[in-house]
């Protein structure tokens, strides 16, 4: 993950948020949700997602994405952006801690 930085920021409302983006500048991955404690989005940023329940789906473009929940049931993560190949999504995911099949 040498290629990929993670950037923590605040958002318009004073909460924390993250997004990972490759060496080339594109985001790779992004919070879906702010944080009132830095400490908190920091550790959503770097979660072990073995644990957590993975989607994958077309959106109404007909383009991949997936998204990432928690074992509480909340949503923990999201593609960015969509992928017309289902491998590049899986790559994405794998690159924001997806364990696989």
């Amino acid at each position: 993950m040498a290629d990929i930085k993670t950037e923590y920021y605040q958002d318009k409302r004073g909460e924390w948020r993250w997004r990972k983006t490759h060496k080339n500048g594109e985001i790779v991955g992004a919070s879906s949700e702010g944080y009132i404690n830095k400490s908190d989005c920091q550790k959503n940023a770097n979660r072990d997602g073995s644990k957590d329940r993975w989607e994958f789906y077309k959106d109404k473009k007909g383009e991949h994405r997936w998204r990432s929940f928690a074992t509480n049931g909340r949503q923990v993560g999201r593609a960015s952006e969509g992928y017309k190949a289902k491998k590049d999504c899986e790559h994405n995911a794998a690159t924001n801690g997806w364990p696989g099949k």
